[in-house]
């Protein structure tokens, strides 16, 4: 439903079409911070997900877009849209260079900042989160407009980080977020600045239905062990603080489960990496299956389409990565998160789905215990998904208006944008 001020600000479109600066040029929208080829299925997602939710509301407004997808280099995977979308690679060469990334977002009108999805904080240390940082600061010195998408806002634990971040956010034109936590942020941080929560826009990712395939005789269990936290258990660094060691839990786990009976295991991965072996779940899937040869270990997905598409055949699934968290979630698979983060318990909890591993669980037998209690409780996870399911359209629809309201604003400004390359407006 489109509010009065936007089917207003439509109507002015339309009538004034035909005339100079109306949107008979597509408007060339930024994604900043997507990618199309990672081998992180999740920012595949995420970047899918924007681009259809920002499609729909510029054909509410009947406007046309060109979409400029802007990441750091992955190419870990085919483009899981073809060659549809124009693409640019992020180096620290092209950040620094004035032909580089200065150039491409002189040609955008329009930028969506999804900062990877969980990546605009400096637990993942300071030179991502600069990284990060550094685009939304380009984009504002350009003059265009800065809509942070549906994305989790901090920590911020360095106060150094947290003053960065809150000139950042106060020069942006929107906030949309994906968890009350990070609302609450960026509301302190960036008080004069219009916020509200959302949802993670990997909910609208489609998939090819496989719920036929579970409730057979034998139930197909689902388990992702995030390379990350493995390798860091096994080297001692456990930067993300959890209470147990996960690299002993998840041989505890695969151990249990094999020896359940009516179980068949399936070990599968949703983030991989041939250039980072500290953040790649096959290498570590591969180890584990020479340990449990019983179990399957699923190929790697050659997209996020197809890594949700199988996990619609599970009947149950726990999973350390969160977007094979929420494609469990929208295709009515009963799981269970293993979090690493806050971002986990924001964005579930705000769908009234509580049943998550907390990255604090005191023990590894307690956090094998929450595991195997979902298991066995699978009616009672299916009816918190079912409820929570009423809750994603609604705020889906808060995001889609922040979107109809920019798109439509900008089209009516078009010729009177001015571009300011060489001031960065002051702080609020």
């Amino acid at each position: 439903m489109l509010s009065q001020h936007v089917k207003s600000l439509a109507g002015k479109i339309r009538r004034a079409g035909g005339r100079k600066g109306t949107p008979e040029r597509p408007i060339r929208i930024g994604l900043l911070w997507h990618s199309l080829t990672s081998g992180n299925l999740g920012i595949g997602a995420l970047t899918y997900g924007n681009i259809a939710i920002a499609r729909k509301a510029l054909h509410d407004l009947d406007l046309h877009a060109q979409f400029v997808v802007i990441g750091m280099r992955d190419g870990e995977t085919s483009s899981v849209m073809g060659n549809e979308v124009e693409t640019h690679i992020v180096t620290m060469r092209t950040l620094l260079s004035p032909n580089g990334l200065w150039k491409v977002l002189g040609g955008i009108d329009c930028v969506l900042d999804i900062g990877a999805g969980d990546s605009f904080t400096d637990t993942y240390g300071w030179k991502r989160f600069l990284i990060l940082c550094a685009g939304k600061v380009m984009a504002v010195c350009r003059g265009i407009p800065l809509v942070l998408s549906p994305q989790t806002v901090g920590p911020f634990n360095h106060p150094g980080a947290r003053a960065v971040a809150t000139v950042v956010l106060r020069r942006a034109s929107a906030i949309v977020t994906r968890d009350p936590e990070s609302l609450a942020l960026a509301r302190e941080l960036a008080p004069r600045v219009p916020c509200t929560q959302s949802i993670d826009v990997s909910f609208t990712l489609p998939h090819h239905d496989r719920s036929a395939e579970r409730d057979g005789p034998v139930q197909r269990v689902g388990v992702n062990v995030s390379g990350l936290l493995f390798r860091q258990a096994e080297n001692g660094t456990n930067r993300f603080g959890l209470g147990y060691d996960y690299a002993r839990f998840s041989r505890a786990l695969l151990r249990r489960l094999c020896a359940m009976p009516g179980i068949e295991v399936h070990l599968l991965t949703h983030a991989t990496s041939r250039f980072i072996p500290s953040d790649d779940d096959a290498r570590v899937a591969d180890l584990l299956h020479r340990e449990f040869p019983e179990v399957i270990r699923v190929p790697n997905f050659p997209g996020p389409v197809e890594a949700k598409s199988y996990i619609s055949s599970l009947d149950f699934l726990a999973a350390a990565r969160m977007h094979a968290c929420i494609a469990a979630f929208c295709v009515g698979t009963p799981f269970i998160p293993v979090a690493y983060t806050r971002k986990f318990s924001g964005l579930f909890s705000s769908l009234g789905f509580d049943r998550t591993v907390p990255v604090d669980c005191p023990n590894d037998d307690h956090a094998l215990d929450l595991v195997l209690r979902g298991l066995s409780e699978k009616t009672e996870l299916l009816d918190l998904i079912s409820r929570g399911h009423e809750q994603v359209e609604n705020l889906l629809g808060n995001y889609r208006s922040v979107l109809r309201d920019t798109f439509a604003t900008l089209a009516l400004h078009q010729d009177n944008r001015l571009v300011t390359p060489q001031m960065c407006p002051a702080t609020p």
